[in-house]
């Protein structure tokens, strides 16, 4: 079975966490294309960027993500969420979406990009 490379936008406000996720998608094999740290940055790589999945933090800075998951949703791009608040945090948005509990360890970061792409 060949290992997939993935290009990745990450989406998370705390910027050593970002960092810290960057390390483990390159230690997984995979790239990273931006990391966004508000929801308008985003929002604007969501919709111009070419990348293959996402992960998003729920809450930036007080602001939550949905709209980037809604243009990704219309791109057909998928993504999933990564909150310390569990799957309740979405009041019932977007069904189906993978939510990973923060802190996360590279193996279930690895697990859950699997498991996203798979979902497609």
């Amino acid at each position: 079975m060949s290992h997939i490379s993935y290009r990745v936008l990450v989406v998370e406000d705390e910027m050593m966490l970002a960092l810290l996720i960057e390390d483990m998608l390159l230690d997984l094999g995979h790239d990273v294309v931006a990391i966004a740290a508000n929801v308008q940055d985003a929002a604007a790589l969501a919709r111009e960027a070419s990348f293959d999945l996402a992960l998003l933090d729920v809450n930036l800075n007080g602001e939550e993500s949905f709209p980037v998951a809604e243009i990704l949703l219309e791109r057909n791009i998928p993504f999933l969420f990564a909150t310390a608040y569990g799957s309740s945090v979405l009041r019932g948005r977007f069904p189906g979406s993978l939510v990973l509990g923060k802190p996360f360890k590279t193996e279930d970061l690895g697990h859950a990009l699997m498991q996203v792409q798979e979902s497609r």
